[in-house]
């Protein structure tokens, strides 16, 4: 189908699936009402036959095009992996471990945290696998699971963005090479790390949090609720039965090794690190020229094999046992599975259908974009916008760095960096807190919470990073020889901003 110029109501599918997502509290179906929303106005703009089969028949052929199969199954095998650890006794041994040295709720989140600081490959792999690791932590100590939602996400997409070493760097490097502004695509990704004031700010907000009882709104209800018994846990009609009390710490542990061995491997293999071309005869050129997807399958595959090898032979599960526990994994993931699918093909129909991308193109050139000082603060809530809206980050900054860049340099090239960091800000931005990112998806999955939960609870948060971090462009557009004046100006803020806040929900709550 030949896509079709909307204008400003290429951005009304989203609107429409975030607002009755908010409001009835179901996401599923706000979704596809929102794809079909958007193929009915693809059918009136072009004139074609718009009866309601052809409005579903485009529907699904849009999603059919989206689906990135690879993802799917990793989900699905992970969801497995973790199903047939817990049946195998190895994440109760290892939270009964864990809680023997954790000793305090603010422990357990803050290493929480830094476990996912440290799994900085990739975004996906981070979701999902921390919060397998630290959910019977996190529980033990009565953190809601929307705070281990929050968590989860905020150090997911915000790492990866200023880890030279991960699959957004390559994204990142490979869009900057078209433009052929800079010598080096690695150099100038690591010179815009200072200047990416929301993925720091979002990570100091976590850590902050994590220290203080500063949380407010949404999440100051979960939790209190959470306080009280009711941590938020999703219902979990499949959730393992524990087959054997026979399991140790390493039941767990060693799979998850295997599995995060066999991600470094496979990326390093599609990379090119064992091929011909010695150019990727290097762990960074290799991570750089990696396709992360088809590596993570590999991976959760491999981390089956390890738990497999670990589990049978040992009696901790039957092979019988351990094949039903795999499938009843498949069947636990199927409700994120069936969220990503309907993502992808909302973000289809903005992308491909109704030109979103092409009608922010027009925002940014017909926008007052040559005011030289404000680009900075134009282009991360123009980049903010687009990732909200379409649930992707790597799509946002595909759309706009042939864009910016070259608008930067020709307007106000003392500028180009900043206005680099402030496009891959913005679409981190909605990379970490769109309703239909992949991102917010599987940390709502990872942390087994409701999907509609985790993002009204950390909505907020993510709003306020965002406001303090436009703060900080806006400061950055004249003072631009030092990222650290603009990022004490926005961290000041938001400090500020969360102590009157959470004051303001306090005093409410005493009201109440």
């Amino acid at each position: 189908m030949d896509p079709y110029y909307a204008g400003w109501l290429s951005i009304l599918p989203p609107v429409i699936a975030i607002v009755l997502a908010l409001i009835t509290k179901e996401v599923i179906s706000s979704l596809l009402i929102g794809i079909l929303s958007g193929t009915f106005i693809y059918a009136i703009g072009t004139g074609a036959d718009f009866t309601l089969m052809s409005t579903v028949e485009n529907a699904f052929a849009i999603m059919g095009k989206r689906v990135d199969f690879n993802i799917i199954m990793f989900c699905s095998a992970l969801g497995a992996l973790v199903y047939v650890i817990s049946m195998a006794g190895g994440s109760r041994a290892y939270g009964k471990w864990a809680t023997s040295r954790i000793k305090s709720k603010r422990s357990a989140m803050l290493s929480t945290a830094g476990l996912g600081g440290l799994i900085f490959i990739d975004d996906y792999f981070n979701c999902l696998t921390v919060g397998t690791v630290m959910k019977p932590v996190t529980d033990t100590y009565g953190v809601s699971r929307a705070k281990l939602a929050y968590i989860i996400d905020a150090t997911a997409a915000p790492i990866c963005i200023i880890a030279p070493i991960s699959s957004w760097a390559a994204a990142v490097g490979s869009n900057l090479k078209s433009t052929g502004a800079f010598e080096s695509d690695l150099g100038a990704f690591v010179a815009a790390i200072p200047y990416n004031f929301y993925a720091l700010l979002s990570l100091a907000m976590v850590f902050i949090l994590c220290c203080t009882k500063l949380d407010f709104g949404p999440m100051r209800k979960a939790e209190k609720r959470a306080a009280e018994g009711d941590l938020g846990v999703l219902a979990q009609p499949t959730a393992a039965k524990l087959v054997t009390k026979n399991g140790t710490v390493w039941d767990m542990i060693i799979p998850i090794l295997g599995l995060i061995v066999c991600a470094v491997l496979g990326m390093m293999y599609s990379g090119g690190y064992w091929g011909k071309d010695e150019a990727y005869h290097t762990f960074t050129a290799a991570l750089g020229n990696c396709s992360a997807s088809p590596s993570l399958v590999w991976a959760s595959f491999g981390g089956l094999i390890v738990a497999l090898i670990m589990y049978v032979p040992r009696r901790l599960l039957t092979l019988s046992e351990f094949m039903g526990g795999v499938m009843e994994g498949f069947k636990a993931m199927l409700p994120a599975c069936v969220i990503l699918v309907f993502a992808w093909g909302l973000s289809g129909v903005c992308q491909e259908m109704l030109q979103t991308p092409k009608f922010v193109e027009h925002l940014v050139k017909d926008g007052g974009m040559s005011i030289g000082s404000l680009i900075p603060f134009l282009i991360f809530f123009i980049a903010a916008f687009l990732s909200f809206s379409t649930g992707t980050a790597w799509g946002t900054f595909g759309i706009l760095i042939p864009l910016i860049v070259p608008v930067a340099q020709a307007i106000c090239p003392e500028l180009i960096v900043v206005a680099l960091s402030a496009t891959l800000a913005g679409s981190v931005f909605g990379d970490h807190c769109s309703p239909i990112s992949d991102t917010t998806i599987l940390s709502s999955a990872g942390a087994g919470c409701s999907h509609i939960d985790h993002v009204s609870t950390q909505l907020p948060y993510a709003v306020l990073v965002a406001l303090c971090s436009g703060f900080g462009y806006l400061v950055a557009g004249f003072v631009t020889s030092n990222p650290w004046v603009c990022l004490f100006a926005s961290g000041a803020l938001m400090v500020v901003a969360l102590v009157v806040l959470s004051r303001i929900s306090a005093a409410k709550e005493a009201q109440a």
